[in-house]
Order: structure tokens, then sequence, then C-alpha cells
């Protein structure tokens, strides 16, 4: 329940302030939120098999975006940016749905 609540609460926060990201961080947004839902996709299918950890689930939030965002920063320093960042959303993009694919699996039981 207060998961719910503080989703309904940023998303209105976010119409009222209308938040804006700085041109210098803007090409780290769309990674860092590909990042985020791998974690988020992981921790509903923990969760669905019973071996959820909180700790866990923040440990890996934070280091999905970190390292995301350090491959994105480290490809943009080599010339190499938008390469480094479709690899990143590759990868990140089969994970997703390898577990979005268990999720279903274990709902529907197919």
């Amino acid at each position: 329940m207060i998961a719910v609540l503080a989703l309904i609460a940023g998303v209105v926060l976010g119409i009222v302030f209308h938040p804006t990201v700085p041109p210098g961080l803007q090409p780290y947004l769309p990674i860092a939120v590909v990042a985020a839902l791998d974690a988020v996709f992981g921790g509903v299918r923990a969760k669905l098999d019973g071996i959820f950890d909180d700790k866990q689930f923040v440990v890996s939030f934070i280091a999905n975006v970190v390292v995301a965002a350090v491959i994105v920063y480290l490809g943009d320093q080599l010339g190499v940016g938008s390469q480094l960042s479709t690899g990143v959303v590759v990868v990140l993009g089969v994970r997703i749905f390898g577990n979005v694919a268990a999720i279903r699996r274990h709902l529907f039981r197919a």
C-alpha cells in the first residue's frame, strides 16, 4: 500500500512541478529508466517466486542504474556513446523480457 501511495504522490508531484532534466544528463535518463525497469521486473519476479529480499532489490536497483550510466558515460568519452547505449538497452531489454516471461508463466501457469 505504501508503494502505491508513493507512486501516486510521485505522479502528482511530477505533474505539478514539471521537472526538467539538465541537457548534460539527458543522454543518461532513458538508460536509467530502462535499468530501473529491469530491477523492478526482477523484483516482481522474485516476489512471485517467493525469494524477494528488499535489501537485494535496493542494491540491484541502484547498481543497475549506476552501471548503466557509467557504461554510457564511458561510451561518450570514447566517442561511441550511441553504440554502447544501444548495447545497454539491448542487454537490459533481454533481461526485462525474460523476467516478464517468468512472471507470465507464474501468473497464467503457461
